[in-house]
């Protein structure tokens, strides 16, 4: 599983280019900053690999196991 801290994230759609499964999306809602803020889409297809997190140049996604 994975955490998107959300007000850090600058829709840079680094993860969600690199996911290899395509769970990751950017969203309609803004952060604070005005940034529209990537989310996870489509959990179930999650296998937890991490790129999104390796990826991310804000540290923005946390991985879960």
């Amino acid at each position: 599983m994975i955490e998107i801290a959300k007000e850090q994230c600058k829709s840079c759609a680094f993860c969600v280019e690199f996911c290899p499964r395509k769970v990751l999306k950017i969203g309609e809602e803004s952060n604070q900053k005005g940034y529209q803020f990537a989310y996870m889409a489509e959990s179930e297809k999650c296998v937890s690999c991490g790129i999104c997190a390796i990826v991310c140049p804000d540290a923005a996604i946390s991985l879960y196991k």
